[in-house]
């Protein structure tokens, strides 16, 4: 599978994570996020760059609980939390935002 940018094709794996994480930039995240049918917004963004900045820590992309109780500590409980997550990101707030972020499935990701 790849993404179609710029008249570029940048790779990705079969289930659509980008094969090579510094091609990654805003511009792509939009086009992956429009394959997945999700519209981006201020907050979709908060949890996409939160997961860069976790994943440039950490070098690990956070399976879904560590994921929510990592935002609920910076960002609050009212965004650190299942329903919350789950109204942005419908397939696996993990997965998918980690697919639109440019990062690897999440360890423990099925």
């Amino acid at each position: 599978m790849n993404y179609q940018l710029d008249g570029q094709e940048v790779p990705a794996d079969e289930e659509g994570y980008i094969t090579n994480l510094s091609d990654w930039s805003k511009d792509l995240a939009e086009v992956i996020a429009k394959e997945e049918g999700i519209e981006m917004d201020d907050e979709r963004w908060e949890v996409v760059n939160f997961l860069r900045d976790y994943y440039d820590e950490y070098q690990i992309a956070p399976a879904v609980r560590v994921l929510i109780k990592a935002i609920k500590k910076t960002m609050g409980p009212e965004k650190g939390n299942n329903k919350y997550m789950y109204e942005l990101f419908p397939y696996g707030p993990a997965k998918q935002a980690c697919k639109i972020a440019g990062l690897p499935k999440p360890t423990g990701c099925v």
